[in-house]
């Protein structure tokens, strides 16, 4: 099966089920499955007595190693799937679970009914939860900007960004993106503990996302095109 057809398949049962609360209080996510491997390897190499250099390399091993055991674990997965009708069902629920289509609609839409109803106190805490910065001071436009923004780089990062990828690689493709991303995400900040030891993850994120990203900029500006008068 190709990798197009999998993603698709993905996408629709990512849509119609998403990643059940139930299932998540019982085995967590595998992005935080991926977030707790990053963070083991953090604790242990990234000391903040080494060089710059030294961080640096031991942030390139950490991010190699983790992307290689998200995408081969990945490989394996879809390697020992027999290719039966079972056995694409399977491996695009697997998949189904590193595309965040429909959380992302529903934190959005968590956030526009209270903004319609003119109840700021419910939308801002709404939009907390997708956002990074305090919307305690926020108005409803403000509510709806930061909305807008946080709805636009998590379409690129959480659904064009893994299809993409998934398209061309399949389900080691989509799996090595969303390491890629999440090691981003927890170590590729510009501050002192993260500046040397996240500097290729960062890098590479940028990279992995450069073509999604520029869809999702497209695909953002056919969707706000307002209708024709015509």
């Amino acid at each position: 099966m190709s990798g197009a057809v999998l993603m698709l398949l993905a996408w629709t049962i990512e849509r119609a089920f998403g990643w059940p609360d139930w299932l998540y209080r019982r085995i967590g996510h595998p992005v935080a499955w991926f977030g707790a491997l990053i963070s083991l390897f953090e604790r242990a190499v990234n000391k903040a007595d080494w060089a710059h250099r030294a961080r640096y390399a031991a942030g390139l091993i950490t991010s190699v190693i983790c992307i290689g055991v998200a995408a081969g674990l990945a490989w394996t997965i879809a390697v020992l799937l027999p290719p039966t009708s079972w056995g694409i069902a399977m491996e695009a629920m697997i998949a189904s679970c590193l595309i965040a289509s429909r959380s992302l609609h529903d934190h959005v839409f968590a956030i526009a009914n209270p903004l319609k109803t003119g109840d700021v106190d419910i939308a801002r805490q709404a939009v907390s939860m997708i956002v990074g910065r305090d919307p305690s001071q926020l108005d409803q436009a403000g509510i709806a900007r930061a909305s807008l923004e946080s709805l636009a780089e998590n379409t690129s990062d959480g659904v064009i960004a893994p299809l993409f990828w998934g398209a061309l690689f399949g389900l080691p493709g989509l799996a090595a993106y969303k390491a890629i991303n999440t090691l981003d995400s927890m170590i590729g900040h510009r501050d002192q503990r993260y500046l040397a030891f996240g500097g290729f993850a960062a890098r590479l994120d940028d990279i992995a996302n450069l073509i999604p990203a520029r869809l999702t900029g497209f695909l953002m500006a056919i969707a706000s095109r307002k209708p024709s008068a015509f």
